[in-house]
């Protein structure tokens, strides 16, 4: 029975994460977990979040988790989700926060002056709500998924990557922008699948037969 491990350093939507996975992969065995050790066990990980990243970088290091995360990142397949995407990167303009330098790029505001002008009035941050993503690169969890297929999304901040190829979905709020991003093990999403429907669970069952 494979194991699939969800981080809980206290700043996911953990409960709808976990009992997504459990209802896509009903034979596998969901554990939500602060533990390194059971990080470490499990065959893929899912490394949620939400909140600021300041106080995201701050709870996973008080929770001794930071090195199990970058373990996983190293040895097995990994999901980020939302701020757990975010974090991948080396820096986040919210708080001028330093990520875990992953992957080479920045986390950025949504610019208010293109939000305010977006054809047919101003367009609101957090951008909350469902918003088509776009394929920009075949990838195993697209496995199933439309093109242009909806999304739900809740942030206020965004991924720029700085590394060619690393972009494998994108979508739009007033700017376009990286909404999916993978790279040999790791596949990372700023929208929730958890919270998406027929797509979202359709991506975490492809997640979990995955094996790159």
């Amino acid at each position: 029975m494979t194991t699939v491990a969800v981080i809980d350093y206290g700043m996911g939507n953990l409960r709808s994460v976990s009992k997504a996975v459990e209802h896509v992969a009903p034979d596998a065995r969901v554990v939500v977990t602060s533990e390194a050790a059971a990080v470490d066990a499990a065959a893929r990980v899912v490394f949620p979040g939400q909140g600021a990243m300041p106080d995201c970088m701050r709870a996973l290091e008080r929770a001794g988790l930071r090195d199990a995360v970058v373990r996983a990142i190293r040895e097995k397949p990994l999901l980020g989700i939302c701020i757990g995407a975010q974090m991948l990167f080396d820096w986040s303009a919210e708080g001028d926060t330093p990520g875990l330098g992953i992957f080479r790029g920045k986390v950025v505001r949504f610019p208010h002056d293109r939000l305010h002008a977006a054809p047919g009035g101003p367009l609101k941050v957090p951008h909350m709500g469902w918003n088509r993503v776009r394929q920009s690169a075949a990838h195993p969890l697209w496995r199933g998924i439309r093109d242009d297929d909806r999304f739900y999304f809740c942030h206020s901040y965004f991924f720029v990557p700085e590394e060619p190829g690393l972009t494998c979905g994108a979508s739009e709020h007033g700017v376009p922008f990286t909404c999916a991003v993978a790279r040999d093990n790791i596949f990372a999403v700023q929208f929730h699948p958890e919270k998406s429907h027929t797509a979202g669970l359709q991506l975490l069952a492809n997640f979990v037969s995955w094996n790159p």
